[in-house]
C-alpha cells in the first residue's frame, strides 16, 4: 500500500459511500471516526520507512502514479496529515450536534482528500487543478437544495477559479524563467502573475470581500470549515512555489510584499471588525485577519517566519472550529446572528457564548489563549524590523480586540432567566474546545511534537 492511497484516495472513497446514508449520527459518527483514524495512522505510520512489529515487518511507499501524474507524500508530511484529519474530525463529529452531517462528511472528506492530493501531487502546478475542483465540490456543500446561491457564493466560486489559469500559466512563464535566470522581463511578467493568481487564491486585500458575505448567506458552521481549509492548504501550495524557485524567495521585494499585504489583510479586518454588528461577520474579518497573520510570517523570509506559519495551523483550527459551533448553536436560537437578536444569549446558552467570546479572544491574541504566543512572535519579529510595522499591527489585534468585546457585551446583557439550552454534546465539545484553548495558550510547547518537523518540507526557506 502507499501513502497516497491511504490519505488521499481512501477518505475519497469514504465520502463516496457515505452519499447513500441517510442518518446524521451514523453519518458523523463515520467521518469523524475515518479522520480520527486517519490522523493517528499519519502520526504512527512513517512514511517511505521500514516498519517492524515483532516478526512482521512492511514499507509504506510515498508515491503512487497516476495517470502519469505523481502523488507523493514525505516523511514530514505525517505530522501534517494528523493535524489536518485531526481537525477535521472534530469539525464531522460536531456537525451531527446541528444536523448538518448529510452536508459536510461527504463533501468534507473529498474536500480534505483533493486538498492533500494538492499537496502531494507532482508537477506541483497541477495543484491548482485540484483545489479548483474542491471549490466547486464545496458549493452543494454550502448551497441547500432548491436554494439559489447568493451573490458570495457566486463571487467565492469566480475569484478561486480566476486564479487557477493565472497561477498555470504563471507556471508556464516560471519553467521559461528556469532555462533563462537572466530574462528580468520574463521573470517580472511571471512573479506579477503569480502574485495575482494567489491574491484571487487566498482572498488578500481588496479580494475578500466574498468571505463576509458568505457568512451571511450559507451556514456558518460549513463556511468556518472552509475558510479553515481552503487558506491552510492554499497557503502550503503557494509555500512550495517560493521553495522552488530562488529569486521568488530570495527576492526582498516580494517578501516586502507579502509582508505589506498580510499587515494590510490584518489592520483592514480588524477595523472593520471593531465595527460590525453581525456575529458571522465578524468570524469573517477573524478569518481574514488570520490569512493576514499567515502572509506576515512569510513575508519575515527567515526559517523563524516559516516556523510561525505553521504554528499557526493548531490555534487557528481549534478557535475557527469552537467559533463555527457556538455561533451556529446561538443562530439556530436566535432570529438571527445579528447584535439585535442575540441580546442576553448568555443567559439561554452560557457555554455557546462563552465558547464564541474565547474564540475571538484567542484571535485577537488575549494572553492565556491559543493566539496569544504566535501573536507576541509577529509583533517581536516585526519590531525588529520597524516600530511602525508593529505598531500597525497591533492597530489590527486592538480591532479585533474591540469587536470581542462588543460580542461580549452584547450576548451578556440581562433578557431571560438563566436557562442552559445546548445539547449535552454540543456544551461537551465547545467545552473541550475552549480548555484545548487554554492549553495551547497556557503551554504552546504543547504542540511542538506535531509542528517542529513541518517545515522539513520546504528545505530551501529561510535559508
Amino acid at each position: 500500500m502507499s501513502a497516497p492511497l491511504l490519505w488521499i484516495f481512501l477518505p475519497l472513497s469514504i465520502g463516496a459511500a457515505s452519499l447513500l446514508i441517510r442518518r446524521e449520527r451514523s453519518l458523523s459518527m463515520i467521518g469523524g471516526v475515518s479522520a480520527a483514524m486517519l490522523s493517528v495512522l499519519a502520526f504512527v505510520i512513517p512514511i517511505d520507512e521500514a516498519l517492524s512489529i515483532g516478526s512482521f515487518s512492511f514499507k509504506l511507499a510515498g508515491s503512487v502514479i497516476i495517470l502519469g501524474r505523481s502523488l507523493t507524500l514525505q516523511p514530514a508530511h505525517g505530522s501534517l496529515l494528523a493535524i489536518l484529519y485531526g481537525l477535521a474530525a472534530m469539525w464531522f463529529f460536531g456537525a451531527q450536534t446541528l444536523g448538518l452531517a448529510r452536508r459536510l462528511v461527504p463533501m468534507g472528506l473529498a474536500i480534505l482528500a483533493l486538498l492533500v492530493a494538492a499537496i502531494a501531487v507532482r508537477p506541483f502546478l497541477f495543484a491548482s487543478v485540484f483545489i479548483e475542483i474542491a471549490v466547486l465540490l464545496s458549493v452543494p456543500m454550502l448551497v441547500a437544495p432548491f436554494q439559489k446561491p447568493g451573490r458570495g457564493i457566486l463571487r467565492y466560486v469566480a475569484f478561486q477559479t480566476i486564479a487557477v489559469p493565472l497561477i498555470l500559466f504563471a507556471g508556464w512563464l516560471l519553467s521559461g524563467v528556469e532555462t533563462s535566470p537572466g530574462d528580468v522581463e520574463l521573470t517580472a511578467a511571471a512573479t506579477a502573475i503569480l502574485a495575482l493568481g494567489f491574491a484571487f487564491l487566498l482572498a488578500i486585500f481588496p479580494l475578500y470581500t466574498w468571505i463576509p458575505m458568505l457568512t451571511e448567506e450559507a451556514h456558518p458552521y460549513l463556511v468556518g470549515f472552509l475558510l479553515w481549509v481552503l487558506p491552510q492548504t492554499t497557503a502550503l501550495f503557494a509555500i512550495g512555489f517560493l521553495d522552488r524557485y530562488p529569486f521568488l524567495r530570495l527576492s526582498a521585494d516580494l517578501m516586502t510584499l507579502l509582508r505589506d499585504a498580510g499587515l494590510l489583510m490584518a489592520v483592514t479586518a480588524g477595523l472593520w471588525a471593531a465595527f460590525q454588528r453581525h456575529l458571522g461577520r465578524l468570524m469573517a474579518y477573524a478569518a481574514i485577519a488570520e490569512t493576514g497573520f499567515l502572509l506576515i510570517a512569510l513575508g519575515l523570509g527567515t526559517s523563524e517566519g516559516i516556523q510561525l506559519a505553521f504554528m499557526q495551523i493548531i490555534p487557528r483550527g481549534l478557535g475557527l472550529t469552537v467559533w463555527a459551533l457556538s455561533l451556529s448553536v446561538i443562530q439556530a436560537r436566535a432570529a438571527s446572528p445579528r447584535f439585535v437578536d442575540v441580546q442576553g444569549a448568555a443567559r439561554a446558552l452560557p457555554i455557546a457564548s462563552a465558547g464564541i467570546a474565547l474564540a475571538h479572544l484567542s484571535a485577537a491574541g488575549l494572553p492565556l489563549l491559543a493566539g496569544f504566543p504566535i501573536r507576541m512572535a509577529l509583533l517581536e519579529s516585526l519590531s525588529r524590523e520597524s516600530i511602525g510595522l508593529a505598531i500597525w499591527l497591533l492597530v489590527g489585534l486592538l480591532g479585533l480586540m474591540t469587536g470581542a468585546v462588543r460580542t461580549l457585551a452584547v450576548i451578556v446583557l440581562p433578557s431571560e432567566k438563566w436557562d442552559q439550552r445546548e445539547t449535552y454534546f454540543q456544551a461537551i465539545l465547545i467545552g473541550l474546545g475552549v480548555l484545548a484553548l487554554f492549553i495551547l495558550g497556557l503551554f504552546p510547547q504543547a504542540a511542538n511534537f506535531l509542528t517542529t518537523d513541518l517545515p522539513a518540507l520546504f528545505q530551501n526557506l529561510g535559508q
